[in-house]
């Protein structure tokens, strides 16, 4: 299912190339939390690459759809039956596709503000292993899709690259309510 959407996701951005007065892209690290009632809340740092494409361009200012992708390795263990302890390391993705308002420095290359900043909102899936609480026993997969909202602020180092602080919220709207909030920092070019 989520192949599906993450192949979606991918043709609407490049299809948004034709149309696009500015390709911009981004490389940096992202600390990833996932809220579930009654489990553990391991916080997990990942690479994220943040391509978007600007579809229209004022002066100052700019309006972008991109898909920040975060990756990154999450460990949880099993005890089976009190006697063995297995290791699990698996895959947390984080990929929202989001649709941004930019102001000042990072809205486009020819702006030469020193400072900006963005928001946006969008529509994501996420995915992470989790442990159980109460028994230390089992280790899960919770994968789902909800409404994402982000906001951050940039530094410009020259008109064609700059910092970037970010942080997003997103609501899953599987059986499990889930709360994935993330920060990071980000290099864009």
């Amino acid at each position: 299912m989520y192949r599906k959407y993450i192949l979606t996701s991918i043709a609407l951005s490049l299809s948004g190339f034709a149309f696009a007065q500015t390709f911009m892209q981004g490389l940096g690290i992202n600390l990833v939390m996932q809220s579930l009632p009654g489990y553990s809340v391991k916080p997990v740092v990942g690479i994220i690459y943040s391509p978007k494409f600007s579809f229209f361009e004022k002066d100052h200012s700019s309006l972008t759809v991109g898909l920040p992708v975060s990756l990154a390795y999450a460990g949880t263990y099993d005890t089976m039956a009190g006697k063995e302890t297995v290791i699990n390391i698996r895959l947390m993705l984080d990929a929202p596709l989001m649709i941004n308002y930019n102001y000042g420095a990072g809205s486009n290359k020819k702006d030469a503000d020193r400072f900006g900043f963005f928001a946006g909102i969008g529509f994501g899936y996420h995915t992470n292993p989790y442990a159980d609480n109460k028994s230390d026993s089992l280790a899960y997969i919770e994968s789902g899709f909800g409404p994402v909202f982000n906001t951050g602020l940039r530094f410009a180092k020259d008109p064609h690259h700059n910092f970037e602080f970010r942080f997003s919220y997103m609501k899953a709207l599987d059986v499990s309510k889930s709360n994935i909030f993330s920060i990071g920092a980000i290099f864009n070019w």
